[in-house]
């Protein structure tokens, strides 16, 4: 296997170009209900990866207890589809689906026992994003987690 970047498939994917409007650095600051009276600040960054045949993004929250992370986007265009694989400092794995319409940008993974959804709404014209996360432990009852609203760092 070679180690160059260099590759005829490192080209921009036409499915992934909705989602342009996250590249950038972000600041973030958010809130979770098991710590009421928490502030949590912290960086998220969207590029290109590999000539824009995927999405990564980074994030970082500086308080302890929310774990920095990895996520990279992709498509597949037989299902007209994207997913999303993410990666944590605590060593957790998971995939999720992903849709983007009309500025709300959504990601979720239906798994028993632990169910996850986000949506991140772009406003100010792409300069703020509001991001709301919820979760389920039993597959029927919704919880608040963390909330997250993004600014773009000009």
């Amino acid at each position: 296997m070679t180690t160059s970047s260099k590759h005829e498939a490192s080209i921009p994917n036409p499915a992934l170009q909705p989602l342009s409007v996250l590249i950038g650095e972000w600041t973030t600051i958010g809130t979770h209900q098991l710590v009421p009276d928490t502030i949590f600040h912290g960086r998220t960054s969207f590029a290109w990866l590999e000539g824009g045949a995927f999405l990564i993004m980074h994030s970082e929250i500086d308080e302890p207890g929310i774990p920095s992370g990895i996520a990279i986007f992709g498509s597949d265009d037989a299902l007209g589809a994207y997913f999303v694989l993410y990666f944590d400092e605590r060593g957790v794995s998971r995939r999720y689906d992903v849709s983007l319409h009309d500025n709300v940008l959504k990601w979720w993974r239906n798994a028993p026992g632990f169910s996850q959804r986000n949506t991140l709404t772009i406003v100010d014209e792409g300069r703020t994003i509001i991001g709301k996360g919820e979760l389920s432990k039993d597959d029927v009852t919704w919880e608040k987690d963390l909330d997250l609203t993004y600014t773009r760092v000009e």
